[in-house]
């Protein structure tokens, strides 16, 4: 907080204080711990992530024009969309800024590339905004930029700064790249078939925006040409209630199953550059050293 000027501490305070999920850092921590021990330098490098994740959302509420993140007002909706877009701003160069005190530029580079990557998905999503017509192949290109690249980078910075090998550092940022589309394919789901009291933030934005996501690329393929008219029109009409008329139709196609497969899928592809680590860990331990090395594995994945 201090590192912000005292006139913008309360915006700081307000954001890196909200109750979020924090799987980046949490990412970091148990990359760290799998490799060898965490230090300082791994809590800063979760600080920068969450700060360069923070940010994003701050922009994204802007964008969604969404009331709630996190089970509480966003910054936006307290203070209003110029201040949440500079503060969002102030949120990326401070994270940079931090990035930059590492001894090594590599992180810095890793950041800012990242950062690039992530921003260059948005606008790529922002784009598709209204195309009823993208495929899947573009949906999940745009999720691997703009989700999946910070994940990804959490988990190469742990092995990083670990000094862990370049095949366990590679191998654990496929972890990180893949869990992350997992990810976002789950929250996406959640934006439809979910609840804004669980989920702790506006949902049905997707729909109101023009996104296309999954549940409805799966209805897409399901649906009768009828029927398929009739989504395209819903889906152009662009509003939030839109996602209530939309549930008959996804819970008769069975769309949540066929989204649940393609998440458990990934998953799978997630856990495959685990392997990597297995004949490693059995090298040197005994017994109950390797029960629990591979009880974190599994928490990891």
């Amino acid at each position: 907080m201090d590192s912000f000027d005292p006139a913008l501490r309360s915006y700081a305070e307000y954001a890196l204080n909200g109750n979020g999920k924090h799987l980046r850092p949490a990412l970091v921590a148990l990359c760290a711990d799998t490799l060898g021990t965490i230090g300082e330098d791994h809590e800063v490098a979760a600080v920068v992530i969450e700060m360069v994740h923070l940010a994003t959302l701050v922009h994204d509420d802007v964008m969604d024009e969404a009331a709630i993140r996190r089970g509480r007002a966003t910054l936006a909706a307290n203070w209003g969309n110029e201040t949440a877009v500079l503060f969002g701003d102030c949120l990326f160069a401070e994270a940079l800024r931090l990035a930059a005190s590492f001894p090594t530029p590599e992180v810095c580079r890793a950041v800012s590339s990242a950062t690039n990557t992530v921003c260059a998905g948005e606008i790529l999503q922002t784009r598709n905004r209204g195309n009823f017509d993208l495929s899947l192949e573009d949906y999940l290109r745009v999720i691997d930029m703009k989700t999946a690249e910070l994940f990804a980078l959490s988990c190469d910075l742990a092995a990083f700064l670990t000094h862990a090998s370049d095949a366990h550092r590679t191998a654990l940022k496929q972890f990180g790249r893949r869990f992350g589309v997992a990810y976002q394919i789950f929250d996406d789901c959640q934006d439809v078939f979910g609840s804004e009291a669980q989920a702790g933030k506006s949902l049905g934005t997707d729909l109101a925006k023009g996104k296309l996501t999954l549940p409805l690329i799966e209805l897409r393929r399901r649906v009768s040409n009828g029927d398929l008219i009739k989504l395209e029109a819903l889906f152009r009409r662009g509003d939030v209630s839109g996602v209530l008329d939309l549930r008959p139709l996804l819970t008769r196609h069975g769309v949540l199953n066929a989204c649940e497969s393609v998440i458990r899928s990934k998953l799978d592809e997630a856990r495959e550059p685990l392997a990597e680590f297995y004949g490693w860990f059995t090298e040197g331990f005994d017994t109950p050293d390797l029960v629990e090395a591979m009880a974190l594995l599994e928490e990891l994945s």
